[in-house]
């Protein structure tokens, strides 16, 4: 089975991307020079730190073994190994794309990320 990575996305932006047949980042990947992932361990954490109480997201989950060299794991965030991608996202190894709401207390909820 495939290592899924993921990738937290406005709605609007992931539209956007399948308009253009490609997804080339969100405004900070471009600034960094990446795009920024997070490993299944990771993404509740980058969710709330991130993205607290953002509504209209999506959680993308990505084949990251069919990513290549593109793909490093850097150190961000504790010392925390995180996936980044040094290309644009090719969307044909994009597994899933699924809503990620916000719960009573503005909290995302996260789908099963084993899909």
């Amino acid at each position: 089975m495939a290592k899924l990575i993921f990738k937290i996305v406005a709605r609007s932006a992931w539209r956007q991307a399948l308009e253009d047949g490609r997804f080339d980042g969100a405004p900070i990947d471009i600034k960094d020079g990446f795009i920024h992932f997070s490993t299944a361990e990771q993404v509740a954490e980058t969710a709330s730190l991130h993205f607290a109480g953002q509504e209209d997201l999506l959680l993308v989950a990505i084949d990251g073994d069919e990513l290549g060299d593109a793909l490093k794991y850097e150190p961000s965030r504790g010392g925390d190994l995180f996936p980044h991608l040094y290309s644009t996202l090719p969307l044909e190894l994009v597994r899933w794309a699924h809503p990620m709401p916000l719960d009573s207390d503005g909290n995302h909820i996260l789908p099963d990320l084993d899909q």
